[in-house]
């Protein structure tokens, strides 16, 4: 993209790295990602090459054999690589969600044995909270973990994995009673439990299934699984950051990561939309020119490029404001209900600039047409962004006296 979303104040190393991270979605995932897609295989080869270039330790510490980064040189790695295949970058995000949570609130212990393996790509992350009756309601989980001397005993079934099979370390959300009366708030009697598991399919470890991947209509490639615990034991210093009960709120700072990546993403998919659809607009001719010669069609460019440009904006403060130390649930809800409503717009318009040939495999943006409604819904739907949105608002404009 020439003019559209750029980011000002980038330093050299940033800009070095965006653009080698530009130059493999070109050359690697654009020209394969819907072949790809189309058969729902697995990118072992773009994972490996994500991996050569040390992009799965581009947020970890350099003391851990990271590349030290901050989330708004990530969240722009995300936008280049959704740009070119949205599946891509969730099989990085949910494995950055899980490293930030262990830089955050992991004891020492669990930093030195996990983070290293992580930076390399050599231990992939995902994490889990939601459950199939579950929903946006995180207060009413099910899965359970009961103290048995040194070890926990967890019992459930968890829902929507993304790298639920590829992965082996997960973060799995549970309710957790021990040391919290009857009456505690649910979000207080929550834990975090960090599960080692073989990747793959069926008992990855004694009290620990994968079935199969779900068969979705979009965001393919990327596996989404179940996951159920049936007397998985896990020894006490499984338990992220040593203590029991501050689960939800581990969680909920991971989300605000992951809000930022699916606001990145929803960028990403926007901006290759645009690209598509300014390039037929050219090619294709109707009564005797181009069609993006017909103003019709160049007022569909201007409100697609303008949605792209006002999403990056909001994303890139979002990141921002994370970098800096700030609260930023309300950025980042913002971000990401404005991005992924804006991506399903500006998807929709290309599709319609295709015309016919939109609805056919053979181009690009019917992929993507398929994949957009997933950010609707992903780290939160756009009713869960607005109830955050509006608390927030309200806290910040409450009248005083």
């Amino acid at each position: 993209m020439a003019r559209l979303a750029q980011t000002a104040g980038l330093t050299d190393v940033q800009q070095e790295i965006l653009s080698t991270v530009r130059d493999f979605v070109d050359k690697e995932i654009i020209p394969v990602a819907t072949e790809l897609e189309h058969r729902d295989e697995y990118p072992q080869a773009i994972v490996d090459g994500l991996k050569e270039l040390g992009l799965f330790g581009l947020m970890i510490p350099e003391e851990y054999g990271g590349l030290g980064e901050s989330l708004l040189t990530y969240a722009l790695c995300v936008e280049e690589i959704a740009r070119g295949w949205m599946s891509v970058s969730g099989i990085i995000n949910t494995h950055f969600i899980v490293a930030y949570m262990l830089k955050q609130h992991g004891t020492q212990e669990q930093k030195d044995h996990f983070l290293p393996r992580m930076a390399a790509g050599d231990i992939r992350g995902a994490f889990s909270m939601s459950e199939p009756g579950l929903g946006s309601d995180v207060s009413a989980i099910t899965s359970k973990a009961v103290r048995d001397g040194d070890e926990y005993v967890l019992n459930g079934q968890k829902m929507w994995l993304t790298n639920g099979g590829t992965s082996s370390l997960v973060a799995v959300l549970v309710r957790s009673d021990e040391g919290h009366p009857e009456g505690t708030a649910p979000h207080k009697s929550m834990t975090t439990f960090l599960v080692e598991k073989e990747p793959g399919f069926g008992e990855v470890r004694p009290g620990l299934t994968i079935p199969g991947k779900i068969d979705k209509m979009g965001y393919k490639g990327v596996d989404t699984t179940e996951l159920i615990m049936d007397g998985l034991r896990l020894p006490a210093d499984r338990v992220l950051g040593g203590v029991t009960g501050r689960g939800f709120y581990q969680m909920m700072d991971g989300v605000e990561v992951g809000r930022v990546n699916v606001a990145a993403r929803g960028c990403g998919v926007a901006q290759r939309a645009f690209e598509l659809g300014v390039s037929y607009a050219q090619q294709r001719h109707t009564f005797g020119k181009p069609i993006a010669q017909h103003q019709a069609i160049q007022f569909k460019l201007a409100e697609m490029a303008t949605k792209v440009e006002a999403a990056h904006a909001m994303m890139v403060n979002a990141a921002r404001k994370k970098d800096s130390g700030e609260r930023n649930d309300l950025e980042a809800g913002m971000a990401k209900y404005l991005a992924s409503e804006y991506c399903k717009e500006v998807v929709e318009d290309a599709f319609r600039i295709h015309g016919g040939y939109g609805f056919s495999k053979e181009y690009e943006i019917e992929r993507l047409y398929r994949e957009a409604p997933m950010l609707l819904i992903g780290e939160g739907t756009a009713e869960i962004q607005k109830m955050i949105i509006g608390r927030r608002l309200l806290e910040e404009y409450r009248i005083q006296g």
